[in-house]
C-alpha cells in the first residue's frame, strides 16, 4: 500500500470514530474540540479535513441526522412538535419550523397532517391517494458484489452506518464513478423489535477489490425483482413498502422469493434536499 493511501486510510479511520460517536451523541451539544478529541486530530485543522472529506461540515451532519430523525417522529404522530423541535436541537419552535421547512419544503405541522390524518372519511382518503403515485416494474438483475458494514437496532438510524461505511470505504480506495450504494434489510419491522432488526449498509466493489477491516464482502442475490421509485424523504419509505407487499404483490400473481429486501439510493443526502432524494426498492421474487 502506497503511502497516499496509507494517509487517506488513517483519516477514514479517525472520521469513521467521529460518526460512531456521533450517532451515539446525537443529542448532546455539538462540541467540535469533542470531535477532534474523538478523532485524534488537532482542533485546529480537524473541521477543514472534515468538510473537505465529507462534502459538509459537522453540524451540517448533524442538523440533517436529527431532522430526518424529527421527520420520523412527525410521521408517527407519537410527540408534539414542540418536543419534536427540541430534540431536534432548537430552542423555539419557529426556528425549528423554519429549519424544517427549508429542508422539507412544508412546515412540520403541515408535514405531520399529511401522514396524521384526523378521522374524517375525507382526510381519510386523502392519506390513503399517497400510495397512488407507485408503480412497480420487474427488472432482471446480476448478483453484485459489494462491501458491507453491519447494522442492528432501528433502521432509521442506518444513516450514521453508511456514513462510517462511506469513510472506511473511501480510506480503502473503494469509491469511485462505479459505486452503487444499497441497504439490505433482513427483518420486517412491523413484526421485529427494533433492537433486533439486521441490514446491511453496502457500496458496490469495482472488480479485483476485497474490502477489508470491519468491512465484509457480500454479495446481492441476482434475479429478478419487482422495482418501485420513491422520490422523498428516507421518513416516508414505509409507504411504497406498504404497497408494494400490501397491493402490488397480492395483485401481480408473482411470489416474493426468499431473499431480502433492498434499497438503491440514486442520490445523495448531503447534496439534495430530502424532498429530492431517489431510493428504488426492490422486491425479490421468483
Amino acid at each position: 500500500m502506497n503511502e497516499r493511501l496509507t494517509t487517506r486510510s488513517d483519516y477514514a479511520i479517525r472520521l469513521e470514530r467521529v460518526f460512531r460517536w456521533l450517532a451515539d451523541h446525537l443529542d448532546d451539544t455539538l462540541d467540535l474540540a469533542r470531535l477532534a478529541e474523538v478523532a485524534a486530530m488537532s482542533p485546529y485543522h480537524f473541521h477543514r479535513t472534515y468538510h473537505a472529506m465529507q462534502g459538509e461540515t459537522a453540524a451540517e451532519t448533524v442538523r440533517r441526522l436529527r431532522l430526518h430523525r424529527a421527520a420520523v417522529e412527525l410521521i408517527t404522530g407519537e410527540l408534539p412538535v414542540s418536543r419534536v423541535a427540541r430534540r431536534a436541537g432548537y430552542g423555539s419552535q419557529e426556528a425549528f419550523t423554519r429549519a424544517f421547512k427549508a429542508a422539507y419544503l412544508v412546515p412540520p405541522a403541515r408535514y405531520r397532517a399529511s401522514f396524521v390524518p384526523s378521522p374524517t372519511p375525507k382526510q381519510t382518503e386523502d392519506a390513503m391517494d399517497t400510495t397512488t403515485a407507485f408503480h412497480a416494474t420487474i427488472r432482471e438483475t446480476p448478483a453484485l458484489r459489494v462491501a458491507a458494514l453491519p447494522h442492528s437496532g432501528d433502521y432509521i438510524n442506518i444513516g450514521s452506518t453508511f456514513e462510517r461505511l462511506m469513510a472506511m470505504a473511501g480510506g480503502q480506495g473503494l469509491l469511485g464513478p462505479w459505486t452503487r450504494s444499497f441497504g439490505v434489510y433482513y427483518d420486517d419491522p412491523a413484526s421485529t423489535p427494533r433492537e433486533a432488526l439486521r441490514a446491511d449498509a453496502c457500496v458496490t466493489l469495482p472488480d479485483g477489490k476485497v474490502p477489508g477491516g470491519d468491512l465484509q464482502l457480500r454479495e446481492i442475490r441476482g434475479g429478478r425483482y419487482a422495482v418501485t421509485l420513491h422520490v422523498g424523504p428516507y421518513a416516508e419509505l414505509h409507504f411504497p413498502y406498504t404497497w408494494l407487499y400490501g397491493t402490488w404483490l397480492p395483485k401481480s400473481g408473482e411470489e416474493a422469493a426468499h431473499a431480502p429486501s433492498i434499497e438503491e439510493y440514486l442520490n445523495d443526502a448531503r447534496v439534495v434536499p430530502p424532498s429530492e432524494l431517489r431510493t428504488e426498492i426492490w422486491l425479490p421474487i421468483r
